[in-house]
Parts: C-alpha cells; sequence; structure tokens
C-alpha cells in the first residue's frame, strides 16, 4: 500500500478519464479531412487514435487516409484552429462532477495530466465549471516530453507538493498512456475502464479498477489511508 501525507494529491487524466470528447475530436477532424478532399473516418476510428496527443492522432490520421506525410502540419494546424474551442459534443462521464466535489471536500488536492493541448484543456475545464477544483494542469504541450514519459505526471506532483522524483499520490487514467506513465513514476493507478483503452484491463499496469466514478472516492481513501 502507498502511504500519502494528507493530504494526499490525486491526479487526473482527461480524455477518455473525466471527459467523453471523441465526438468533438471526431466532428473537427472530418471537417478537416473533407476541406482538403480526403475521406472522413468513422468515430471508433477516430476513437482508436486519440491518447497520444494531436501530433500522433494526425500521424493516425494521415496513414489511415492514405494522405500525403507532407500535409500533416497543415492538416494539424487546420484541426487545432477547431479544437481549441471543441466543446459542443463533449461530455462528462457520470458522477464525475460529484466525485470531484467529494475528493476536494475531503481535502484531497487535485491535478490534471493529459496529452491534450493546454488551449482545448483550459476550454474544456471552463466550460464544466471544473477549473478551479485543479491546482495544477500539466497538457500535451505544457513540458517537451508526452505520456508515457513520466516527466508530465512527475510535474504535476512536483506542483501540487511532492517530490518531483520520488512522488507520493494517485493517478487516475483510462488509456495504456496512462498505465504505462503511472508505472515508469511510479505511483499507483487507479484505472477508469469506460474510456479510450484499446488492451483488455488485465494487460494494463494498475492498482485497481473502476467503471463507476461513485467508487473512487472509496477507492483512493483505501490508498490514501
Amino acid at each position: 500500500m502507498t502511504v500519502c501525507f494528507a493530504p494526499c494529491p490525486v491526479v487526473f487524466d482527461l480524455d477518455g478519464t473525466l471527459i467523453d470528447s471523441v465526438p468533438d475530436i471526431h466532428g473537427a477532424a472530418n471537417a478537416v479531412l473533407r476541406e482538403n478532399g480526403l475521406r472522413p473516418l468513422s468515430l471508433d476510428t477516430i476513437r482508436s487514435f486519440v491518447g497520444g496527443g494531436v501530433d500522433l492522432l494526425w500521424t493516425r490520421i494521415v496513414a489511415a487516409v492514405g494522405a500525403r506525410a507532407d500535409l500533416h502540419r497543415d492538416l494539424v494546424a487546420a484541426f487545432m484552429t477547431r479544437y481549441h474551442h471543441a466543446t459542443a459534443l463533449t461530455r462528462l462521464y457520470p458522477g464525475v462532477l460529484e466525485t470531484l466535489g467529494v475528493l476536494a471536500d475531503r481535502g484531497y488536492l487535485l491535478g490534471i495530466c493529459t496529452n491534450k493541448p493546454a488551449k482545448p484543456t483550459q476550454a474544456v475545464l471552463q466550460h464544466f465549471g471544473i477549473d478551479a477544483l485543479f491546482g495544477v494542469v500539466i497538457a500535451g504541450d505544457s513540458l517537451p516530453r508526452k505520456k508515457p514519459d513520466p516527466a508530465p505526471l512527475r510535474a504535476a506532483f512536483a506542483a501540487l507538493g511532492g517530490d518531483p522524483m520520488w512522488p507520493k499520490g494517485i493517478y487516475v487514467g483510462d488509456s495504456e498512456f496512462d498505465a504505462d506513465c503511472a508505472a515508469a513514476v511510479p505511483v499507483p493507478l487507479l484505472l477508469f475502464t469506460r474510456g479510450y483503452r484499446q488492451k483488455p484491463v488485465s494487460d494494463l499496469p494498475h492498482t485497481a479498477a473502476f467503471d463507476d466514478f461513485a467508487a473512487l472516492p472509496a477507492l483512493v481513501e483505501r490508498l490514501s489511508a
């Protein structure tokens, strides 16, 4: 069991963990593809590409539609003009708002560590009125390296008062990127199973798994006791 000095930091991934943002990402990506005479992709295909940041997303899209590699930069730029404020179709997963409130009320320091760029991250947090709950937000363009590299998650825990190299805390995520990142830090991972992972739960290193945010406070308390 990991011992956390109260208040124990709890850092969250964003896409696929707190929010289902794929419908907005899908819409913005397909608008760019159509504008450039390229075929649109299905929602499930785009979902399978999400998690590693915008550059990896578009590397996978370009390969999937058979576009020229030299179009990559222009496609990303066109996408970002839409993505910065794409919130209309994004939803919080059920129970997220209530659970964040419970954890904050119990004194847990909360943070975000995501591969999503900073501008759309802030836009969606503000859209749902939850930006003030987080003491730190480390986005995909905050540092030179992204998850699964441990540097962003270490930076998030350090900003919440932890040792930057040996932090004590809990990470909550949904994907292979999150599992590998948490293992590399290392900190316990609480794995949300309704997100965007591509592998079976059993193949991802994690401390506990959950599919209902109502269960999360008890899991956090068990780890931080």
